[in-house]
């Protein structure tokens, strides 16, 4: 045969050859894109190994995602933020996800996660026993499952969308990707880049948008590889079920109508899913439309209704706004609509819908969203409780608001007895009626009048357990149907419960005192040098010359049984100057009585003569801050008197600056004309030191026209002009001249040559002025002067050392008012900070943690699950076990025989045997007070009133029971104490259940 003929053979059957391959190679591809077979094999292997479990302890694998929408909203891209929060709150981790190798591999090559995710999820707050006391989800609305979806809102979306994607003729398809689709989306894409078009069509199918709405930064494609990104993930996640694909597809097509995104609303907030948008958008019933859209609504002969119209048709422009919701459904509400329009036409033209709906829907023209206005937050009085969780966890989860903590995917646990709760809630609520208050015995002496109105009286209780774990709230409520929180959040005169702090720190300085020096020889204690004002140190010591073997909590027995006189008919000088005190039952004024005799009865003037025993220690105890004042020619008494002179003066510069800001030169020229006696001494002295730079005309006219003529016939105006110059007298002359404060004198002068000074600028420029009034102060012939200016400053030292003890046992506020009034209630408390201090005596002085929260569940069946436990308390030892155990035995007398006797044997154990019970009685008047000179009280207005019980109920359980009215009628209430200490009797049959609940798990 001719070699060319063999070559042209050859070159045939090559030709031939490539032709059958590439055909066969397109038949393949063709086959794929339709089918998916050989990716559904490969994608459904892979996706068999993506795993996770929940293990006990922290995991090594997890890995939270950064950002996202869908994760962001969820909480999961804040759970490491919050871990390392509850973490410093106490809590551990107990329970974490764990990923399979295959799972870990392609997050590590930046896929998103693959598994079964949630499309609504939301805030659960459960109380001990599981019950939900809180409960919300996100989104609101939503089909239970795929049969619940109508067929038209089906067909609609689809058709919008996706329309091959429930094609079950291909079992395997890729649900991900649609190939033609996607490849003429890339074309115009660049087409547009080269400049040919402006119009760039989507190519994302249904499952590729819940991937980039839900896990791309802010909802968007950002890239290529982003883009990639979404179409692989989606790809995956389509195969989670095996090769067949069509049950993943119908998944896909539910989780898009539940959780399409749709903009916001001020009102609602993001609103995502068809039911939540048709509810946000236009006030639509979600049931109400599927009702109106299903098949069999159909069926009447009556025709298409305008209720089925308006409903497909909002239906219909809530799933196109998808494309652009910020626009769409906004400034861009008539292009949707003649979208809508559009597409109801095409639709027709296509055989979706019938005609009539067609034209029925297009007669529809006045639907617009509903206006959202921004409501206020109006407060639900039957969920405070909630609405306090919720508060409380946002802070401890570090959350700005309750908005965000609402939609988070989390479920706490608190350790409230809810049922519990919502009794007592009910209870103190009932006693605002008379016949409740009178079954509750809650009227008569020293309680509630009959004849008054009991309505505006408030109530509130605080009930913990001592556990492990921490001091565990067990119910926290109020009767005040206000969101304020009385128990936590205001700042009440609670009286005689000062006493209780008084003793308890009386009691840690005696302990303190005792470990310093016991074990030490006779003689050694004898020549420790004791100052005659340290009462305390030198009670000590003589007991352990006495008794060198005496234990603490003997000691500190005999310590309350130290007597005072209860006697009134003295002064004390404490908070810088004289101050007469008075006790509550005049008949104990000529007894003498015992610390522990004291707070049983409540006496004021033993607690008076107390507290400056305790506040003489502070001074004068061996390194105490007030030793060298006996010292006269102490470099530090110069110190103290300046330093008093700064700080007084500050004061009344404060004071007068309130008065004359905002004057004008000539009306604070007016105010301290009416303060001066109309004299022309007094007269040019003042208009020279407020205006030094004015001449004698000026001068000259002031006096005329504030002085009669007849009294400047024999007088030298020019002459008073030159007199009275402030050269020739200096700040204090110029007061004792006028007869007005000197700085008050400085203050207007200075404020006329600085007008827009403020009190910064004031106090910065006035030292030496201030220093120039008070140095008469420094002569040395004023020794008792400087002496009572130089213990006020001391006294308020000591009293910040008292202020530190408090603290640490709970006392709320950053400062103690410096005077011996508060050991009977001057400086105020509130009923949350005394239960944390009964707290630290329950638990023989260490002060636990309060838990609110026993356990939180973040992300549950996630790869996120984290769960976090509340672990044992890491307790503070504040001070020996023996100043709590003699305190809780002074505490329960006052229940045995004092002012809280009503209490006694009244709460029992299961078997019957009366349980120990102490605490502490307290009563106060906040009181506005206007005084006169010299000391006169003006006026004196009532603002409120309160009387609480702090108290413990045998071993275990501690909290504070508070009843308190405000108000212009508040003169007309005249309880005491004894109201909240009757409310517990009354509570005994509400409370006893779980107060003899026997302990079994020690988790919270």
């Amino acid at each position: 045969m001719d070699r060319r003929i063999l070559n042209r053979l050859l070159t045939g059957y090559i030709f031939l050859g490539v032709v059958i391959i590439l055909f066969a190679i397109i038949k393949i591809v063709q086959q794929e894109i339709t089918t998916s077979r050989y990716q559904a094999h490969y994608l459904s292997d892979i996706a068999r190994q993506l795993s996770f479990k929940l293990n006990p302890g922290p995991s090594k694998t997890i890995r939270y995602p950064s950002y996202g929408p869908y994760d962001q909203r969820l909480g999961y891209t804040l759970i490491p933020d919050s871990i390392a929060r509850l973490e410093k709150a106490g809590f551990g981790i107990t329970a974490q996800a764990s990923s399979s190798p295959m799972m870990d591999k392609l997050a590590a090559y930046g896929l998103f996660p693959i598994y079964q995710e949630k499309t609504r999820a939301g805030l659960c707050i459960v109380d001990q026993t599981d019950k939900a006391i809180f409960s919300t989800v996100y989104p609101g609305r939503g089909y239970p499952d795929f049969k619940s979806i109508p067929p038209l809102v089906l067909q609609t979306l689809l058709f919008i969308e996706n329309r091959e994607l429930l094609d079950d003729r291909n079992p395997t398809l890729n649900p991900a990707v649609e190939w033609d689709r996607f490849g003429f989306a890339a074309l115009q894409m660049m087409a547009n880049k080269l400049g040919f078009t402006d119009s760039v069509p989507g190519g994302s199918t249904l499952a590729t948008q819940i991937e980039k709405y839900r896990h791309s930064a802010n909802g968007y494609t950002n890239s290529v590889i982003d883009k990639v990104r979404q179409m692989v993930s989606a790809s995956l996640r389509a195969y989670l079920l095996g090769p067949d694909t069509r049950e993943m597809r119908r998944q896909i097509v539910l989780a898009y109508l539940n959780s399409m995104p749709l903009s916001a609303t001020p009102k609602t907030g993001e609103v995502h899913g068809l039911g939540d948008g048709l509810a946000a958008w236009f006030g639509a019933d979600f049931n109400e439309v599927n009702t109106l859209l299903n098949p069999s609504a159909f069926k009447s002969h009556e025709g298409i209704t305008p209720q089925q119209a308006t409903a497909f048709r909002q239906v219909l422009t809530t799933l196109l706004s998808q494309r652009r919701p910020s626009y769409l459904l906004d400034k861009g509400y008539p292009d949707l609509q003649k979208l809508a329009d559009s597409y109801l036409r095409l639709m027709a033209n296509q055989g979706f819908i019938t005609s009539a709906l067609r034209d029925a829907a297009l007669k529809v023209k006045n639907i617009r969203p509903v206006t959202s206005v921004l409501s206020p937050n109006v407060f639900i009085a039957g969920k405070k409780t909630q609405s306090i969780l919720r508060t409380r966890l946002a802070k401890t989860l570090g959350i700005k608001s309750n908005y965000e903590l609402d939609r988070l995917d989390l479920t706490v646990k608190t350790t409230l007895d809810y049922d519990l709760q919502q009794a007592v809630s009910t209870a103190l609520h009932g006693l605002n009626d008379p016949d409740n208050a009178r079954i509750a015995g809650i009227l008569g002496f020293r309680m509630l009048d009959s004849n008054i109105d009991l309505a505006p009286i408030i109530y509130s209780l605080m009930l913990f357990e001592k556990s492990p774990a921490g001091n565990l709230l067990r119910v926290q409520t109020d009767s005040f149907d206000q969101p304020l929180d009385i128990n936590e959040g205001i700042r009440l005169d609670l009286g005689s419960t000062s006493k209780l702090r008084t003793m308890v720190h009386y009691l840690e300085l005696i302990a303190e005192l005792y470990q310093q020096y016991q074990g030490r020889q006779s003689e050694e204690l004898k020549r420790i040098p004791l100052h005659p004002r340290d009462y305390l140190s030198t009670w000590v010591l003589e007991k352990l010359r006495l008794n060198p073997v005496i234990n603490l909590e003997d000691l500190l027995n005999e310590a309350l049984d130290r007597k005072y006189s209860a006697s009134p008919n003295e002064y004390f000088f404490t908070g810088g100057g004289l101050h007469h005190f008075n006790n509550f039952d005049k008949s104990e004024n000529s007894q003498i009585k015992s610390v522990r005799h004291a707070l049983r009865d409540s006496t004021n003037l033993v607690f008076i003569r107390l507290m400056r025993d305790v506040v003489y220690h502070h001074l004068y105890k061996p390194d105490g801050i007030a030793r060298w004042l006996d010292d006269t020619a102490n470099p530090k008494r110069k110190e103290y008197l300046e330093r008093f002179a700064n700080q007084e003066g500050r004061a009344y510069l404060r004071r007068f600056f309130a008065n004359y800001q905002g004057k004008t030169p000539e009306e604070a020229m007016q105010l301290l004309v009416a303060k001066v006696q109309p004299k022309v001494s007094r007269y040019s002295m003042l208009y020279r030191s407020i205006y030094p730079g004015h001449d004698e005309n000026q001068f000259s006219l002031f006096l005329k026209s504030h002085i009669k003529g007849t009294d400047l016939v024999d007088e030298d105006i020019y002459g008073l002009y030159d007199k009275y110059s402030i050269e020739k007298f200096n700040l204090q002359d110029q007061g004792y001249i006028t007869k007005v404060h000197p700085l008050e004198l400085w203050l207007v002068r200075y404020l006329t040559a600085n007008p827009k000074a403020n009190l910064d600028a004031v106090l910065a420029a006035s030292y030496e002025q201030r220093q120039e009034v008070y140095r008469w102060l420094l002569k040395s012939k004023r020794k008792n002067s400087q002496q009572r200016r130089i213990m006020t400053l001391l006294e308020e030292e000591a009293f910040k050392e008292i202020h530190k003890a408090w603290q640490r046992v709970g006392y709320p506020f950053n400062r103690l008012t410096p005077s011996y009034g508060s050991s009977i209630g001057a400086s105020g408390d509130r009923p949350a900070a005394l239960a944390e201090l009964m707290g630290v005596l329950q638990n023989d002085g260490v002060r636990m943690p309060s838990v609110r929260f026993s356990s939180l569940h973040f992300a549950s069946n996630t790869p996120y699950e984290t769960i976090l436990d509340k672990l044992p308390g890491q307790g503070v030892r504040i001070f020996p076990h023996e100043v709590a155990r003699v305190a809780r035995v002074a505490l329960s007398g006052v229940v045995e025989g004092g002012t809280a006797s009503r209490l006694r044997g009244i709460y029992t154990d299961s078997s019957g045997k009366p349980l120990i019970v102490g605490g502490k009685t307290g009563t106060g008047d906040h009181r506005k007070q206007v005084w006169g000179e010299r000391g006169h009280l003006l006026e004196s207005k009532f603002i409120s009133r309160a009387a609480t019980f702090v108290f413990f109920l045998g071993e275990r359980f501690f909290g504070v029971i508070t009843a308190y009215v405000e108000g212009p009628d508040t003169s007309r209430y005249h309880f005491t104490s004894s109201l909240p200490v009757q409310i517990i009797k009354y509570l005994k049959p509400t409370l006893s259940p779980l107060l003899n609940k026997k302990t079994g798990d020690k988790r919270p």
